[in-house]
């Protein structure tokens, strides 16, 4: 069955079984990235002390590395928990936010790349891009406007990378290099909303622990999408923050309704 067919069925799935999602995570969004887990039917644990991350991993359903905030103590315990993750048999979602910013993200995305069996990239086309190797798209920051190449960046990274690879941007683009879902829902609002795109990572592995990482970040991606627009008509920025939570007790039924999508 396509995506399409599966999405209502995923969502029931993932809320029967609340996955644990273990996330080290952005400092600046940690909490709307919980509480979004916990609206949407997930469980999330945030801990990211090198001391403990291994044995969290090891009693999730999901991990997440969100490249925020990154510091030498963080890595470590990313290196720790993939290892144990890995060791377990869950999805580990990477995030590299602003990968090419800094030498030291770039470093220590290469790092996590090379050393941790990762099964989702979420990342805006330059962020994607960069981690590919391709110059052709010059990476600036945690934002990129005008990402007409998203399914081209997302096929070549997804095979160079050998993870699924989600480009987020006006049309969203997740792809394993042989199989691709293009979504068309969102709302413009989201690029206004710290956190966002941290959200809609986590909400990638909590799909992923009960389904294929392709059709978990598609799920995830779409899941966070159509949460903006259901907030759409919201009055200022602080409803439409508060809207998307509200949104995210959306049925399965509302779910694959409003879902828009293509896969080839």
């Amino acid at each position: 069955m396509s995506f399409s067919e599966q999405a209502g069925n995923i969502l029931e799935e993932m809320r029967r079984r609340c996955p644990l999602v273990h996330c080290i995570t952005n400092y600046v969004t940690a909490g709307d990235t919980a509480n979004m887990l916990l609206a949407a039917g997930a469980s999330p644990i945030m801990a990211d002390d090198p001391a403990e991350a291994a044995e969290v991993s090891a009693a999730a359903d999901a991990l997440v590395l969100n490249m925020g905030t990154l510091s030498e103590s963080r890595l470590c315990a990313m290196l720790r928990a993939g290892a144990s993750a890995n060791e377990k048999g869950i999805p580990v979602v990477l995030d590299p936010v602003g990968v090419g910013l800094t030498k030291f993200r770039h470093s220590a995305a290469e790092k996590l790349l090379s050393e941790v069996n990762i099964s989702v990239i979420r990342g805006n086309i330059a962020e994607i891009s960069a981690l590919a190797g391709n110059e052709a798209i010059h990476p600036h920051g945690v934002d990129c406007f005008g990402a007409e190449n998203a399914a081209a960046a997302a096929v070549t990274a997804a095979r160079k990378l050998g993870a699924v690879c989600a480009v987020t941007g006006k049309n969203d683009v997740i792809s394993d290099g042989s199989r691709t879902v293009i979504l068309h829902n969102g709302s413009e609002k989201l690029k206004r909303v710290t956190g966002a795109g941290c959200m809609t990572t986590a909400l990638c592995a909590a799909f992923s622990a009960v389904t294929e990482p392709l059709y978990g970040a598609a799920a995830g991606t779409a899941f966070m999408s159509i949460c903006g627009e259901l907030s759409e008509d919201s009055a200022g920025m602080g409803a439409f923050r508060s809207g998307i939570f509200d949104a995210a007790g959306m049925t399965p039924k509302i779910f694959c309704e409003r879902l828009r999508a293509d896969e080839h």
